[in-house]
């Protein structure tokens, strides 16, 4: 359709501001990764000093992975794509702008408050009170200027990537005010507002869902736009890509007691959360196969596109994560795999193989658009990435898959007296070598993000900004 209807600039800027600080809090968030892993490796990393422990700079650790760069992705993509499929730009560019610094703020917060020692202790959701409210204020707002932006739209249809972004936003929002709620006793301490088993169950309620949400069904919303962008095909089924959204909004959020196997929870609630895991892999996989098979007839692109590589290639991540995740909810597998590096190995496929390299697709799709370029800067530094990135990612599974089953198995060794065959010592001794791996894994990782820095800088340098606000007009309906 070719029928120009009054040029309309996006918001790009917002866009812009949240994608450059994926890649920045990327390399800070994954350094300090490769820096706690030679930890593992190197214990005198830790200098003695209480702010520089691996107990202290892991939760900075994950925070900075999930909630500065993951965080950062979902708001750069959601903006973008909500924008360009409504064909209509935001509803408040000040309430935009608000998300970005507030979300930096809190950020910032993050990285002061959890070296410190200032923690509720509770996995993901270790920020103290003030920032969680911060955070809560931020996360509200981001709502508005989303679902604002859909109710001005132009467009009949709400394509289906904003039903996954709208349900991450709703039920993140969710999550983090039930699970939040606390009595402050200081200005740096609360207590959580439930005690004993109920208090596990709600923390693992919104744990599994930060990952189900957060990290799985905002990205999925991602997947289900750039992957027909990038391929320039449609998506492989519309009506499969429904039934998935349903499916799993409906089963995901009943998955968290799998993380409380033999522990003072109900039995039957770690029964309903072990089978609810396993129902999870279809539309899991319902997901990933729509995705994959948008590349009919286009797979030849895979050969000289590596952005197309970085997207095709976290769904197979995405794909095996979700098998492996509901495998180890069943409840004689997680006997194994509990407390060991198995379950370490399980999250970065998923963070790494899927969350990271989606992200760092989309990235490279959007920078060019957004700056007013025909292309990233370099293709083959684009190449270089995805390869550092899949090699460093399989090396840290692979390590993580044979240090767990080692663990579980040496942990749960008796002799004929019942006596304990191998003490801790000796599994920590047996670990090492997969310790070593992992951070030579990570450093891969990590590495090929520098190489993203740099692609991106090179690209913004040369970008004109005449031309990048030119990219921001909506010059053909139907065009996106």
């Amino acid at each position: 359709m070719s029928t120009a209807i009054s040029p309309t600039a996006y918001n790009y800027k917002v866009v812009r501001q949240f994608a450059i600080m994926t890649v920045v809090w990327g390399i800070l968030g994954m350094g300090l990764g490769v820096f706690i892993a030679s930890q593992l490796v190197w214990p005198e990393l830790n200098f003695d000093l209480p702010w520089t422990t691996f107990g202290r700079l892991r939760p900075l650790h994950t925070n900075l992975v999930i909630f500065a760069f993951g965080g950062c992705a979902l708001f750069a993509t959601s903006y973008y794509v909500v924008q360009r499929t409504c064909q209509t730009r935001l509803i408040s560019d000040s309430l935009a702008a608000f998300t970005f610094w507030g979300w930096q703020a809190v950020i910032v917060g993050a990285i002061v408050t959890l070296p410190l020692g200032y923690t509720t202790t509770k996995e993901y959701a270790e920020l103290e009170w003030p920032l969680a409210i911060l955070l809560a204020i931020v996360w509200v707002t981001y709502g508005l200027v989303f679902f604002g932006t859909i109710v001005k739209r132009k467009t009949k249809h709400i394509y289906v990537g904003n039903w996954f972004y709208g349900a991450f936003i709703v039920v993140t929002a969710m999550l983090h005010i039930v699970n939040h709620a606390s009595l402050p006793v200081s200005f740096f301490k609360s207590y959580s507002a439930y005690s004993g088993a109920t208090d596990a169950m709600i923390q693992w309620w919104y744990g599994h869902n930060a990952v189900g949400f957060f990290l799985t069904t905002g990205f999925l919303g991602m997947m289900y736009y750039f992957v027909p962008k990038q391929a320039e095909r449609p998506i492989y089924s519309y009506r499969l890509s429904i039934v998935h959204f349903w499916a799993l909004i409906t089963l995901y959020i009943w998955a968290g007691p799998h993380h409380l196997h033999y522990t003072a929870l109900p039995d039957w609630a770690q029964s309903l959360g072990m089978a609810m895991s396993i129902i999870l892999l279809a539309p899991s996989w319902g997901g990933m196969i729509n995705g994959m098979m948008t590349l009919s007839g286009a797979w030849h692109k895979l050969r000289t596109d590596p952005i197309l590589r970085f997207l095709v290639v976290s769904l197979a991540f995405y794909g095996m994560s979700t098998f492996e995740g509901p495998m180890m909810a069943i409840k004689t597998v997680n006997s194994l795999s509990h407390y060991t590096d198995w379950t370490i190995g399980h999250v970065h496929a998923g963070a790494l193989g899927w969350v990271a390299m989606i992200s760092i697709g989309a990235i490279y799709h959007m920078i060019p658009k957004l700056f007013g370029r025909a292309q990233m800067h370099s293709t083959s530094l684009i190449n270089a990435h995805f390869w550092l990135a899949t090699i460093g990612t399989v090396l840290y599974i692979a390590s993580m898959w044979v240090n767990g089953i080692t663990q579980g198995l040496m942990w749960r060794a008796i002799n004929d007296d019942g006596t304990l065959t191998y003490s801790f010592v000796e599994a920590l001794q047996a670990s090492h070598p997969g310790f070593i791996v992992r951070a030579l894994g990570g450093a891969f990782f990590a590495s090929g993000m520098l190489l993203m820095a740099y692609n991106v800088y090179r690209t913004v340098r040369a970008s004109d900004p005449a031309e990048a606000e030119a990219a921001a007009k909506i010059a053909v309906v139907g065009a996106h």
